[in-house]
């Protein structure tokens, strides 16, 4: 399959983030499961009769038909597939983190297909699994992952020896961990916390933490000049 065809039916895809165009329509950013992330005009979106304007919701499983060569395609057909519940409260403030990283991260029209599996998984934890902090850690790893920037977690970067639990070490940005680094260019944090990452087992509070401040300072690095707008969002709620 390719993403030049001009038209494609019925393609399995969630709403990233909408924002109208012009007076009555609607550009949406979708992350869609053959074609990676691509930009629709829904056009007359904003109508109150339009057909779509229920439809185009973050977080739901919708099959979306486009059609158009240029950058900027053209909606033709929304269908809302059902099965994913509602995120509320700190769920739904979680999913628009996943969907601001996305939107930030994913260059138009890559597809990741495995990811887009991933992310629907995803959304389905954040409903059911209170441990939102562990879900998005797992989301983080395989988001980075997908685009070329596997952690190293089991090994030293430059012995290749095994992590052991009670060493400290400090993980270097694109190297991995080392026993001595560059506090510029590297977060400090335990063996344990580096094996406890590779078994995607965040129960222990101080793998919580040291987790989450690593996975921060990565997409920081990999994220250059942009702002997380929801990740301030998030912190603000935990302070409440």
């Amino acid at each position: 399959m390719t993403p030049h065809k001009s038209r494609q039916e019925a393609q399995p895809a969630y709403v990233l983030h909408s924002y109208p165009f012009r007076e009555t329509s609607l550009v949406v950013e979708v992350f869609s499961q053959n074609f990676g992330r691509v930009a629709l005009v829904a056009r007359g979106a904003r109508r109150p009769r339009s057909a779509v304007r229920g439809l185009l919701l973050a977080f739901q499983p919708l099959h979306l038909s486009w059609f158009g060569k240029s950058e900027l395609r053209t909606l033709h057909s929304a269908e809302w597939q059902g099965g994913q519940p509602l995120l509320q409260g700190q769920a739904l403030i979680c999913g628009f983190y996943l969907n601001e990283l996305l939107l930030k991260l994913l260059p138009r029209e890559d597809p990741h297909e495995q990811l887009f599996l991933y992310y629907r998984d995803t959304l389905q934890a954040l409903a059911h699994d209170p441990d939102h902090a562990a879900v998005l850690r797992r989301f983080e790893r395989r988001l980075l992952a997908e685009l070329g920037y596997a952690l190293t977690l089991d090994h030293e970067a430059e012995s290749g020896q095994a992590v052991e639990p009670e060493r400290l070490y400090h993980y270097v940005f694109e190297r991995g961990p080392v026993l001595r680094g560059d506090p510029r260019d590297s977060v400090q944090l335990h063996g344990k916390t580096l094996l406890d990452m590779a078994a995607d087992d965040y129960r222990d509070p101080a793998t919580q933490q040291q987790s989450k401040t690593l996975m921060r300072a990565l997409l920081n690095h990999y994220l250059g000049e942009q702002t997380l707008h929801t990740r301030q969002l998030l912190k603000e709620l935990q302070e409440f």
